[in-house]
C-alpha cells in the first residue's frame, strides 16, 4: 500500500468513522427525489410547449392555422364594410408576436353559376374562395389555372363532404358519395355576367380539413375579380388565414378578442389545457424545490454533525501539521462523488421519462424529441452549482469551526 492510500484510510478513518449511514442514505434520497421532481417539472412544461409551437413537427397540438374574421355584431349588422379587413389591419395581425404568416382569403366578386344533370342535378349560385398555396394543407396534382383553360381544379372542405354524406344525402334519398366518386363527376360553371361570360367544367381536385370553403386557384379568382366583377376598385378580404406559433398562447386570444375577431372556438381549445399545465408544473417544480431544500439541508447538516464529531481528530491532524484547507478537499473528496451520484441518477431517470413519453407521443402521431430539451439541462446545472456551493461552503466552515 503507497503512502497516499495509508494516509488516505487514515484520515478517513479519523474524519469520517462518526458518520451515520442511515442519515447519509436518506439525505440522499431527498436529494435525488427533490432534484428529479424538479427536472419532471421542467420536462413536463417544456415538452407540452414544444407540441403547442409545433418545434417538434412543423405543426402545433392545437391548430397552427387559424382562420380569422370580424365578429357580426347587432351594432355592425348590415353596415358596409363593417367586416372587411384594411391593410392597416392586416398590417397590424402582422405584428402580433404569436402570428408568423397571414394569408389573404380572397373572394369571388363575380357571378359564379353552377349546375349539374344526372341523379344529382342541381343549380346554384356558388361561392369561390381563393389563398395563397402555402396555406393549404393539401396542393393536389395539376392545381393551378390559367385564362383559356376550360378545367377548374377545385378544393372543397371535408366537413362539406360530410355533411351531404351523413345529413342531406339521407334526408333527400340521394347515394352517398366517397371522395374518388366526387371527384370524378365534372360540374359545370357559368362564370361572369350575361353576354360576356364563360363556360368551364369544374372537378373536385382535393378536400381540405384546414379551410371551410370551395376553393380554387389564386390565379383564377384574381381572372374573374379584374375581368368580371362589377367595381373596379380591388375588394378588400373579409376573412384572412394565420399560421401561428401558438395559437393557445393567451395573449394572443386576448388580441382576438380585444380586436373582435373571431375564429373556430375549438381552434383554442388548448389555452385551457395551457393553464392547466402551467399550475401542474409549477405546483410540482414548488414541491421539487421544497423536497430539494429539504434534501441539501439534510445533506449539509449531516457533514457539519460528521465533522463536529471528529473536531477532536480535526484538532489533532491541524497539530500535526494538516491545513484546514487540505482536510476539506479531503472531506470533498469523499461527500462530492455522493452528490454527483445522486444528480446523475436523477438526471438518467429523466432521460428515460422522455423516452417513454416521446416513444407514446409517437404513437399518437405526435413528435417529441428522445432527448430532453435545454431548460431541463439547464436546471440540473443550476441545482448542481447551487448545491456544489453549498457543500464546498458547508465543509469549510465546518472545518475551519465556523458557523454557517
Amino acid at each position: 500500500m503507497s503512502g497516499k492510500s495509508t494516509q488516505r484510510l487514515i484520515l478517513g478513518r479519523l474524519l469520517l468513522l462518526q458518520a451515520g449511514r442511515g442519515r447519509l442514505a436518506a439525505a440522499l434520497a431527498a436529494l435525488f427525489i427533490g432534484n428529479l421532481l424538479l427536472l419532471l417539472s421542467v420536462l413536463i412544461w417544456w415538452n407540452f410547449t414544444v407540441l403547442l409551437s409545433g418545434k417538434g413537427s412543423g405543426e402545433s397540438l392545437g391548430s397552427t392555422f387559424l382562420v380569422i374574421a370580424k365578429k357580426v355584431t347587432n351594432d355592425n349588422m348590415g353596415k358596409k364594410n363593417a367586416t372587411i379587413f384594411s391593410s392597416a389591419d392586416i398590417d397590424a395581425v402582422k405584428a402580433v408576436p404569436q402570428v408568423q404568416e397571414v394569408g389573404v382569403i380572397t373572394a369571388n366578386h363575380f357571378p359564379v353559376y353552377a349546375m349539374m344533370g344526372g341523379n344529382l342535378a342541381f343549380a346554384t349560385d356558388l361561392p369561390l374562395e381563393a389563398v395563397p398555396d402555402s396555406f393549404l394543407d393539401n396542393i393536389p396534382g395539376g392545381w393551378g389555372w390559367k385564362p383559356g383553360d376550360v378545367s377548374l381544379p377545385v378544393i372543397v372542405s371535408t366537413q362539406f363532404l360530410d355533411i351531404y354524406n351523413y345529413v342531406f344525402a339521407p334526408s333527400q334519398g340521394l347515394p352517398q358519395l366517397s371522395q374518388s366518386s366526387i371527384q370524378a363527376i365534372g360540374i359545370t360553371l357559368k362564370v361572369g355576367g350575361e353576354g360576356r361570360g364563360e363556360t368551364l367544367i369544374a372537378h373536385v381536385a382535393g378536400f381540405s380539413d384546414r379551410i371551410n370553403s370551395v376553393m380554387v386557384p389564386q390565379s383564377f379568382i384574381d381572372y374573374g375579380n379584374s375581368r368580371y366583377s362589377p367595381t373596379a376598385v380591388p375588394a378588400l378580404p373579409s376573412r384572412l388565414i394565420l399560421r401561428t406559433a401558438d395559437p393557445s398562447d393567451t395573449r394572443f386570444t386576448d388580441y382576438l378578442g380585444q380586436h373582435n375577431y373571431t375564429t373556430n372556438a375549438q381552434n383554442l381549445r388548448w389555452s385551457k389545457m395551457r393553464s392547466i399545465v402551467t399550475v401542474v408544473t409549477t405546483a410540482t417544480g414548488g414541491i421539487a424545490a421544497l423536497l430539494l431544500f429539504i434534501g441539501t439541508l439534510v445533506f449539509v447538516l449531516f457533514i457539519e454533525l460528521t465533522i463536529a464529531r471528529a473536531r477532536p481528530s480535526v484538532v489533532l491532524l491541524g497539530q500535526l501539521g494538516y491545513s484546514p484547507s487540505a482536510l476539506s478537499r479531503f472531506m470533498l473528496g469523499k461527500f462530492i462523488p455522493l452528490l454527483s451520484g445522486a444528480l446523475i441518477l436523477s438526471a438518467v431517470s429523466a432521460m428515460a421519462a422522455q423516452l417513454l413519453v416521446a416513444s407514446a407521443a409517437k404513437e399518437r402521431g405526435l413528435m417529441l424529441q428522445q432527448v430532453p430539451g435545454w431548460p431541463v439541462w439547464g436546471a440540473l446545472l443550476l441545482s448542481a452549482a447551487i448545491l456544489l456551493l453549498l457543500v464546498v461552503r458547508a465543509v469549510s466552515s465546518a472545518i475551519s469551526g465556523e458557523k454557517l
